[in-house]
Parts: structure tokens; sequence; C-alpha cells
């Protein structure tokens, strides 16, 4: 069992998105910097809002929700029930799976919410959680903080000739050798790759013939690019009887600010969630919760437009990365680019410090997402074009300087 020193080293929070900026200078002192290269500072860690505004009318519905006072302000734990009677319609015509909005669905203080809530609901010491690697950061970290065993599984993303998805032999093996939790996204985090149609499928099989909990991370499954089709598990026919979705409007519509998530499924797993977040948090902001009025309600080709502007600086730092032979597969949905780095002269958290120092460039390591990752940096691509631009190729000067 894990001491309490040791669950919270197990969180490693100073290399996570969005911390890069407090690294001090002084730890790349043994360190010989370069010239400074010219440019305006990029924060590739998260999306700009200011390039990509919040959904339109987001504003007037978060001042409706302060307007109606203590009944917004302290609503049910799990959420108004209200929106929640909302939201259900909304999404269950979205994932194709009818939401009961007073037992399968709850509100949450942003996405990263509802993803501790639901481990904390289904993890104990040494439960066995299969963890797709690479994938979001905060998997592994808060499996090991609840005291559970993480069981790697490997997302080819590399490998065309597996149709760039997660190793369903290793899925399958894990659940026979008890195995109790899947957890992963789709769109993957970091890659933006998109679970296929069979596979997603296919661990549903999996996951009801072995009675396996899965928690599926669906928070860029609007901002799907070309033609990509994409398959909800909680639609399955064969899916798995404990099952919780997540989902919020902070990443694709820029509502990150007002931390808004959403979790549903099994009444249980969301009765247990509701009962954690009763003393982790009460609830997700009550003014806050008026602004999901705005969620899928935008405007006519709003989202179709968003999608344009993100695929044409996907497609253009995609373009720079892969001049320079920079493998990074193409996301298929999301904000995300996983570059991977040639061999350098620094070590990855070094080299990421000196693209801040030196280029005024912020990227969030590889080994975030996987510890094999030493390799890799990964750039959230939500920002102003020109700017996104030539901090694109500032990376690439920076890969050349430190080259080996």
């Amino acid at each position: 069992m894990m001491t309490l020193d040791e669950k919270f080293k197990a969180i490693e929070a100073n290399n996570a998105p969005g911390q890069e900026v407090r690294q001090q200078i002084e730890n790349l002192s043994t360190i010989q910097q370069g010239e400074k290269l010219d440019g305006v500072p990029v924060d590739f860690s998260h999306g700009d809002v200011d390039a990509f505004p919040p959904t339109p009318s987001s504003e007037i519905a978060w001042k409706d929700g302060f307007n109606k006072g203590a009944s917004q302000a302290y609503t049910e734990y799990r959420g108004s029930a209200d929106i929640r009677n909302k939201l259900a319609i909304r999404l269950g015509k979205f994932t194709g799976y009818p939401i009961d909005p007073n037992n399968e669905l709850i509100i949450t203080p942003g996405t990263q919410g509802a993803l501790f809530l639901a481990l904390g609901a289904i993890v104990g010491n040494e439960t066995k959680v299969a963890v797709v690697e690479p994938d979001y950061f905060a998997n592994r970290k808060l499996v090991k903080f609840f005291g559970g065993i993480i069981v790697p599984i490997s997302l080819n993303y590399k490998d065309s000739q597996s149709k760039n998805s997660p190793d369903i032999s290793q899925i399958e093996e894990a659940f026979k050798n008890g195995t109790k939790v899947l957890v992963f996204s789709t769109p993957n985090n970091p890659t933006g790759l998109v679970y296929s149609n069979a596979i997603i499928n296919k661990i549903g099989v999996l996951a009801q013939a072995y009675g396996v909990t899965v928690i599926v991370d669906q928070l860029y499954s609007r901002m799907l690019y070309g033609k990509e089709e994409y398959t909800h598990l909680c639609s399955c026919e064969i899916k798995p009887e404990n099952l919780i979705t997540i989902m919020g409007p902070s990443k694709t519509e820029s509502l990150s600010g007002f931390r808004l998530g959403v979790a549903f499924g099994t009444p249980k797993l969301i009765e247990r969630m509701e009962s954690l977040q009763a003393i982790v948090s009460l609830r997700a902001s009550g003014y806050n919760q008026a602004v999901l009025n705005t969620w899928f309600q935008e405007p006519s080709e709003w989202m179709e437009n968003r999608i344009k502007e993100h695929e044409l600086i996907r497609n253009e730092l995609l373009q720079i990365f892969r001049s320079a032979n920079l493998y990074t597969v193409t996301p298929q949905a999301g904000s995300y680019l996983f570059p991977q780095l040639p061999s350098l002269s620094v070590g990855l958290h070094d080299f990421v410090r000196l693209l801040r120092v030196q280029a005024n460039v912020i990227v969030t390591p590889g080994s975030e997402f996987d510890p094999a990752c030493s390799d890799s940096i990964r750039l959230n691509f939500s920002q102003d074009y020109n700017k996104a631009v030539s901090a694109a190729k500032r990376i690439v000067k920076m890969v050349k300087i430190y080259s080996r």
C-alpha cells in the first residue's frame, strides 16, 4: 500500500500541461544556452481562448444564472435538474443513447473533475486498471493516487497496419488476468486519433464478457476532420454493464474557464460520483452551470467554421514538422499534435525548458502521456494561425540546434 507521500508524488504535477511556466530558468544552469529566437510567445500547453473565443451567448447565459440567485447557486450536488433535463435530450441525440437525467447524468467541475470522480468511484487499493498509453496524462496519475495497479495497453499510433488502434489482444489479456477497469480517450489525447467502429464494438463486447467497467473520455468528439466517423460506446448494441462517458464544452467550445464537465452512464456509478462530489466540491459552480444551456445550441455553421479553422492550422503545422522529418501522426479530431523528436544533445525536459527560454514556446513533454514517450512533445494547436505557424518553425530550428 502506498504511503501518503508516495500518493502525492505519483501526481507529478510540475510538468503537467499548463505548469511548464513554473519551471525555473536556473534549472538550465548546466546547459549552454544558444541565442534567443525572435517570436511572439505561444503557449501550446493549452488552447488560446483569445484566438478562439467561447461560444456566442455564453456570457449572457452565465449572467442569467447569476441573476437567478440562490436557486442557481445551490443546485443539487449532481447539478441543476432543469439543466440536466436539457442536456440529457441533447446528449442523447448526439450519442444515440437515451439518458435518464435523474439517474444517469452528473454535472462536474470540468471533465477533469468527472474523471477524478469516476475513478474514485471504482478504483481502490490494488484494483487492476488498464490504461492506454499514450493517453490523457491524468489517467495514469489518478489510478496511482487511488492505489490502483496500472496495466498498460499500447496505442499503436505509429503503425498504419494496426489502423492506429489500441492493442486489442493486450486488452483481452488484461481482462483475462483480472483487470477490472479500462480507461481511455477517443479522440485520443495526445495523438488526435479516433477509435474505429470495429475497435469500439470489440471493446464493448470484451468488457461485457469479462465484467469490466469502462470510462471513456469523449471530450473532442464534436471536432472531427474530413469525413471521419465516430462511434459512441454507449450506443453500441453490446456494451459494458458498467460504463461512464465523459464529455464537456471546455475545449472545442473554448469554455474551459467555466470549469464544466458532464458524465453519464450506469446509475450506481453516477450515484457514487455524486457522493464523492458532495465531499470534494459540493457541485460544479452553481452560476457557471447555466452556461451549459448554450452547449449544442450554437448558431448555425458555428461548429463547422471552427473545425475548418482548426483544420487549416493542423495541416500547416503537419507540413512544417514533416518537412523537417519529425514524425507526426495526422490527428483525425481535436486540436493536438504529437511530434516525435530526433536524438537530442539534451534531455526531453531540458529541451522543453529551452524552448520556453530561447524560443518563447511552451509545449508539454510527451512523457506526461506515456513514460516511454520521452522523445515526443504535445502541442495544442488551437492558437492564432500566424503565431502557431511561427512557433512551429521555431521548434524546428531548436531541434536542429540541439540535435546530436
